[in-house]
């Protein structure tokens, strides 16, 4: 017997007690209604103490750091990496392939993963980041970086499925205890990431790029650990009697096409507006009403056509509860968009004097995703003793978004309101948002169908969030268009700096070098100063304000959010096996072909 067998023996597994109070006939009944595979009692002792389950929970963390990270870190620095290897016109593209290659493929490799098996998509996900991030770690051009980033954001797909590849695994009970655990991996990246990578960038002599040697080695150990120990039901397992070809033709290409086609081209053209092109450009508004006829065009087709395997199945949509915990994932990440916008900028702009170049401006800009991360974690750890999840959504909603629609008032000289309702508005939103994420893999019928739920719910935010982030951009851009001329010129003018000169000020505000600006004085440069923060605290204070649509409409839908008290059984929708065995609910051993 190999050392992974040791773990779980055949005996154990067939000798297993079974002490559920509920008859058997009750659990079939609600394993075919449900698609659970086991009970929690049916389970052999020490189940959940194998290394095939604790390597598997190791394996998901690492990847779910690094899915996180593969983009996270590097973002801050992208300015950094363009006076490195470029400048390169193109570097909007480095953030804007991570978005479109997540948002489309967070629902496909849930669908495929339930049609074919969930293990080598895994593994074969941390194969592609690894290779993604030595690319990116070794990149000399902008364009290499691009490629990448490809690679990383694909592959971060799979790495940010963690919900569906761990709740799976776990009575229903502790799925939020589960996501918890999870969230933990995520501190150091998504908490510390703003101070981590400005350390790199200032105490290493390799500088951003440690953002992804580190991604290379949480990567490596990520896909060593799902190799060794990952092993969910095969395809036969899953499939008894279909074929892999079978299943692959019965799938719904055409549908694939139109939701993959259409998302990208609706994503993109949101992400190009205002950057890469004008919101009136006909690249924008083509590819924006394009890709939205192509989702249009998608649901039609998943609707009115019979399929045998649809990319989504259309009764999903008929269940308000899941489709509530959807939109307030979406709409919960759509207000924390607003803080990730235009925090950093406030950090650098009010509330530093060096344009946010220091660690300090690096561990305030910590304070949005430490805090978010905080309220996931505290959520999966208490939301199921509170109980009634809908009220607990209701609540948080509601002081998330007040507190960051507060944030509103916040002046140049007001960093520790603006770190309050900062540390206390975000916790709010991550709690939010770890108990959507787990109601949108519990909420369903079908537990074989809990990769699709959860990978439809994250295309959905990805969606959403895009939106709103675009509109967030818009309005800031906007207003920082009206303030500045409105409050600036005046304001140094008065102090006695000549009209003549006033460009030329403007200019040195973005690059901190005043030198070339004539009749200026120490005085009026405080003035000017003084000024332009406050011109961009009033352009800031108007998208906080806008946030408040977005947190209304959520506190809105949350009155239909599910309570799932009810559903924290012992029940376990899949379990791992000993490469060629199955453990189930029935305790009996199945064999069957390696993968």
């Amino acid at each position: 017997m190999d050392d992974h067998a040791k773990d779980i023996t055949a005996t154990e597994v067939e000798h297993a007690p079974s002490t559920s109070p509920v008859s058997a006939k009750s659990i079939e009944e609600n394993d075919a209604l449900h698609g659970f595979q086991a009970e929690e009692s049916s389970l052999p002792k020490g189940y959940y103490r194998s290394s095939f389950f604790i390597g598997t929970m190791f394996a998901t963390g690492l990847g779910l750091a690094a899915g996180v990270g593969g983009f996270a870190l590097a973002a801050p620095n992208l300015g950094v990496i363009n006076a490195d290897i470029g400048p390169d016109a193109n570097l909007a593209w480095v953030a804007l392939v991570y978005t479109l290659t997540l948002a489309v493929g967070l629902l496909l490799v849930g669908r495929l993963s339930d049609l074919f098996g969930r293990r080598w998509f895994f593994i074969c996900g941390s194969i592609l980041a690894l290779i993604g991030n030595i690319v990116a770690a070794t990149a000399q051009s902008i364009p290499a970086l691009i490629g990448a980033t490809t690679l990383i954001g694909l592959a971060a797909s799979t790495q940010l499925s963690f919900s569906f590849v761990s709740n799976e695994l776990v009575p229903m009970k502790y799925r939020f205890l589960t996501n918890a655990w999870l969230y933990l991996w995520t501190v150091p990246i998504s908490g510390l990431g703003p101070a981590i990578s400005k350390a790199f960038i200032l105490r290493t002599s390799s500088g951003w790029r440690w953002c992804y040697y580190l991604m290379i080695i949480l990567n490596a150990l990520s896909g060593l650990l799902y190799f060794c120990f990952y092993h969910p039901p095969t395809f036969n397992m899953k499939f008894k009697n279909r074929s892999k070809l079978q299943q692959f033709k019965d799938f719904d290409f055409v549908g694939c096409l139109l939701f993959t086609g259409g998302l990208l081209l609706f994503v993109m053209g949101l992400s190009w507006g205002g950057g890469l092109y004008p919101w009136k450009s006909g690249h924008v508004i083509g590819t924006v009403v394009s890709g939205a006829l192509g989702i249009v065009a998608f649901f039609l087709w998943e609707i009115y056509v019979p399929l045998k395997e649809p990319v989504v199945p259309m009764h999903l949509f008929k269940n308000i509860e899941w489709v509530a915990s959807c939109l307030l994932l979406s709409l919960g990440a759509s207000v924390y968009y607003a803080m990730a916008t235009i925090w950093p900028s406030m950090v650098a702009v009010l509330y530093t004097d060096d344009g946010g170049a220091s660690m300090y401006a690096g561990w305030l800009n910590c304070i949005s995703g430490t805090m978010i991360v905080a309220g996931q974690i505290c959520a999966g750890c208490f939301a199921v003793a509170i109980g009634k999840t809908k009220f607990q959504c209701i609540t948080v909603l509601i002081i998330g978004g007040a507190l960051l629609g507060a944030m509103a008032s916040c002046t140049p000289d007001s960093k520790d309101r603006a770190i309050v309702l900062m540390t206390v508005g975000c916790f709010a939103i991550g709690w939010n948002e770890s108990v959507c994420l787990a109601n949108a893999g519990i909420e369903i019928e079908d537990q074989q169908e809990i990769g699709t739920a959860v990978g439809m719910a994250g295309s959905i935010r990805s969606a959403i969030s895009t939106v709103c982030s675009s509109i967030y951009t818009a309005v800031l851009i906007n207003r920082l268009g009206q303030t500045i001329p409105a409050e600036v010129p005046p304001a140094i003018v008065a102090a006695g700096l000549p009209a003549s000169s006033v460009p030329a000020f403007l200019g040195a505000l973005t690059t901190g070098n005043f030198s070339g600006v004539q009749g200026l004085t120490t005085d009026i440069t405080l003035v000017g100063v003084k000024a332009y923060k406050q011109a961009n605290a009033h352009a800031y204070s108007t998208v906080f304000l806008t946030s408040l649509a977005f947190s209304g409409l959520a506190i809105v839908i949350s009155f239909w959010s599910p309570n799932v008290d009810e559903r924290m059984t012992g029940e376990v929708a899949t379990t791992l096996h000993q490469r060629d065995k199955t453990l189930v609910g029935d305790n009996k051993l199945y064999t069957e072909s390696k993968v």
